[in-house]
């Protein structure tokens, strides 16, 4: 098969705005435990171990409640190594759980909001 150049290979961002960008980036540290860098943003490689293996996206209707109760026009999702364990985490830094879901057929997912009010889905990819 022969593809035309031009076209989009992958996700190479996920850039947000906010009121208060350092007490953000802390947050998405603390809470997430995303590896921060002192440029104010982490990398995260699509080849690390147990990351999936394709990054979705997807266009939903304005009158979707799927981003409820979030009033930003998007919403994160980070796959997630161990959604037990981040869970463990968010409760500690008393980040609230919206929902749970540990029987959906692409994996477990956990729901919460950043400080900003974004909404995050966090996915732990089906194994085997």
């Amino acid at each position: 098969m022969n593809r035309a150049t031009g076209r989009v290979t992958g996700i190479g961002g996920v850039f947000v705005t906010s009121r208060d960008p350092k007490a953000l980036i802390e947050w998405y540290r603390d809470a997430l435990g995303l590896d921060v860098k002192p440029w104010g943003g982490a990398a995260m490689p699509s080849d690390a171990p147990d990351a999936p293996p394709k990054v979705a996206w997807s266009a939903f209707a304005e009158s979707s409640d799927y981003f409820s109760p979030s009033s930003r026009a998007f919403m994160i999702n980070f796959a997630v190594d161990d959604l037990d364990a981040i869970v463990a985490r968010l409760t500690a830094c008393d980040c609230p759980i919206l929902k749970r879901d540990d029987s959906n057929d692409f994996g477990r997912f956990a729901w919460i909001q950043d400080p900003d009010g974004t909404k995050i889905e966090l996915w732990e990819p089906k194994r085997g």
